[in-house]
């Protein structure tokens, strides 16, 4: 048996008075997951440990079969492992936005969390300069993909690292100074940042993006901190070999911490121009050698951040055609039985632009089931709550998937 696990981060979400009442799943043209749909499994499955934020690291945790009360210690120290940065048993890294914040009445307000998604090569060049301007011993920046990167404290005081942040798209619209540090006049965080920005602002390459109409990258943001995780490796825990697919560094460290193979997609961007059949054809090239593989896309939750309802739709539709249409048109090829789970790792509603911790669909399909044609459901949040079926975890969702019958 075959496992495949396809995300679509933050595909979920609210019902809109502009789309007549439904929600952006609902009024996607998904013919592939609606056809799974009528001859699978559909429910509900709570993905946020209660106690937790609805961050894509909990719940996707959770989804890959680790309880975020037991494994968890932040999000930034899983993408650390991803781009391969060592951790000691000390070291404290955190999740470092290029942001864009904008100066209104005399108030500093988070005007975009990711300035204006930056490509990965101006990025790279910012936070390698960043590290020159600032040329310290104990706190390091590494660059990622795009608007995500890294900053580790070596040897971080214990106060720095239980500094409460907040996420970026948790603030969007919304003074700055509430969201600091309470001792912000002398808190190393704040100084960094505030410093930041003195570099950022005249750095060429945010004069060339203002000149093109672009947001600049004039400041960074730091949160998700967090020390070196030890999950339990995922083939000793569940008995098969894994493979995960992701543009985003936190879904790979997970896979990293867990021991399981992370394939890298070529133009795989984590926005809605992600190479979406590199992904699928690389799912199925992956089950030659791996019994579990884990796709998470990301460009659904990157559309819900924005508040674009268009975005969101295409970012879906994308999904089952481009995604879950090419997986299946190639699974007809293969000679062995599996079982192909769907879901969301949490909602982002278009309202809010960021995450919230409302339970989300999923499908689950059995290769060993014919297909009928005689029933016709359209996947939703509102279809997968009339089932009546519900999983009250990730874990518990994943290990009945995982469960031979």
């Amino acid at each position: 048996m075959k496992y495949i696990v396809l995300i679509a981060d933050g595909m979920a979400g609210w019902q809109l008075k502009e789309l007549d009442g439904k929600t952006t799943l609902e009024t996607a043209n998904t013919p592939n997951m609606n056809r799974l749909c009528a001859n699978g499994i559909i429910g509900l499955v709570k993905t946020t440990p209660d106690g937790f934020p609805p961050g894509s690291d909990v719940t996707n945790m959770a989804l890959m079969g680790y309880e975020p009360e037991k494994y968890y210690t932040g999000r930034a120290p899983l993408e650390a492992l991803s781009m391969g940065i060592d951790l000691k048993e000390n070291d404290v890294a955190f999740r470092c936005n290029l942001v864009t914040l904008l100066h209104y009445e005399q108030r500093v307000y988070m005007h975009d969390y990711s300035a204006g998604h930056i490509s990965t090569e101006e990025a790279k060049i910012l936070i390698e300069d960043m590290n020159n301007f600032f040329n310290f011993q104990d706190i390091k920046f590494f660059p990622g993909i795009s608007y995500r990167h890294i900053c580790v404290f070596y040897n971080c005081p214990e106060e720095v690292a239980n500094e409460k942040l907040y996420p970026p798209h948790d603030i969007i619209g919304k003074p700055i100074i509430e969201y600091l540090p309470k001792n912000w006049e002398n808190n190393i965080i704040v100084w960094l940042i505030t410093q930041a920005q003195t570099f950022l602002n005249q750095h060429e390459i945010n004069k060339k993006r203002i000149n093109e109409g672009k947001l600049p990258a004039n400041s960074i943001w730091l949160w998700g901190q967090g020390k070196k995780p030890e999950l339990e490796k995922f083939e000793k825990k569940f008995g098969l070999k894994g493979a995960v697919i992701s543009a985003v560094d936190l879904i790979r460290g997970i896979g990293v911490s867990a021991g399981m193979e992370i394939i890298n997609v070529k133009g795989a961007t984590g926005y809605l121009d992600t190479n979406y059949e590199g992904k699928a054809q690389s799912a199925i090239n992956a089950l030659n050698k791996n019994d579990f593989v884990y796709v998470h896309v990301e460009a659904s939750d990157e559309a819900g951040h924005e508040g674009s309802i268009e975005k969101k739709v295409k970012a879906i539709e994308f999904f089952d055609k481009r995604i879950v249409g090419v997986i299946l048109e190639n699974l007809k090829e293969k000679n062995f039985p599996y079982k192909i789970l769907i879901t969301a790792d949490h909602p982002t509603p278009i309202e809010k632009r960021t995450h919230t911790n409302e339970p989300v669909p999923f499908i689950i399909y059995d290769s060993r089931k014919k297909f009928s044609i005689s029933k016709n459901f359209n996947f939703s949040e509102k279809i997968a709550k009339e089932s009546g079926i519900f999983y009250n975890s990730g874990v518990e969702l994943i290990k009945n998937f995982l469960k031979e019958e």
